[in-house]
């Protein structure tokens, strides 16, 4: 049997998703979990790696395994096993050929930004927070020209592994909430701390620091040593993943605009 789960997470006490040797991540917490459930070893694979404090809202991975347990097993049974900063929501069964990580089409990432003078206290390390005003729309007019096919060499890491720096962005939408701004972020993939390099740029762009084309040279330069900063994992969220509908899966998408803080 091939099994897809969506789950959820408060990244802050793990080091990413990803196993490491001598740290806690996600990912070794669920497979211990899963293989509680199985009564034998579980390796799943993700739909996306994320980094040492980043949330989850629905990530999706899958798994293998001869083992036969109901889909609700899978669900509450892992759950009892799990920390309660981690969370499966949902359990199916999919055919052989679907892969979490290469069968999506769609990845959309959330970033919560608190713009006031005086950081977050009941939602420390679960949103962002800068202690200046940002002006939106400077913000929303830079977004706009990084949506298209790039090379988003300027906003990759140094440690970036993968063979192209070259991505879809098809969406960046900016909202205001008072002193909250919300940022989603879809692409086809992402580059290692693509979303939070991008928003690096995006707050200085709001701050005054450089005018929305900037986001445009920085484009064409392809020089990460230009750009902004990689800003704080804090508020950002894996918020949804989109396959065919072939594969015939729910919809793991959550969109969640205050409600999650």
């Amino acid at each position: 049997m091939k099994i897809v789960l969506a789950l959820e997470y408060d990244g802050r006490g793990y080091c990413g998703w990803q196993k490491q040797p001598g740290c806690l991540s996600v990912q070794s917490r669920l497979e211990s979990a899963l293989s509680g459930v199985a009564g034998r070893q579980i390796q799943v694979v993700t739909a996306g790696r994320t980094d040492a404090g980043v949330h989850a809202l629905c990530q999706v991975v899958h798994f293998e395994t001869c083992v036969q347990r109901p889909l609700n097993a899978w669900v509450r049974g892992t759950n009892a096993l799990l920390p309660g900063d981690i969370s499966i929501l949902e359990a199916s069964e999919v055919s052989d050929d679907f892969h979490a990580r290469f069968s999506a089409t769609e990845r959309t990432y959330l970033y919560y930004l608190l713009s006031r003078p005086a950081r977050p206290g009941i939602h420390y390390g679960k949103i962002g927070w800068v202690h200046y005003p940002l002006d939106l729309e400077k913000m929303q007019m830079a977004a706009k020209l990084l949506i298209g096919k790039h090379d988003f060499s300027a906003f990759r890491s140094s440690e970036c592994q993968s063979r192209t720096a070259i991505r879809q962005l098809t969406r960046l939408n900016i909202s205001q909430h008072q002193q909250l701004f919300v940022f989603e972020f879809c692409a086809n993939a992402f580059l290692h701390h693509m979303v939070r390099n991008i928003l690096g740029g995006l707050v200085y762009v709001g701050w005054g620091k450089y005018p929305p084309e900037w986001m445009r040279i920085l484009l064409e330069k392809r020089d990460r040593t230009l750009a902004a900063p990689t800003f704080s994992p804090d508020g950002l969220y894996l918020s949804g993943v989109r396959y065919d509908a072939r594969w015939n899966l729910p919809v793991f998408n959550v969109t969640r605009p205050l409600d999650i803080i």
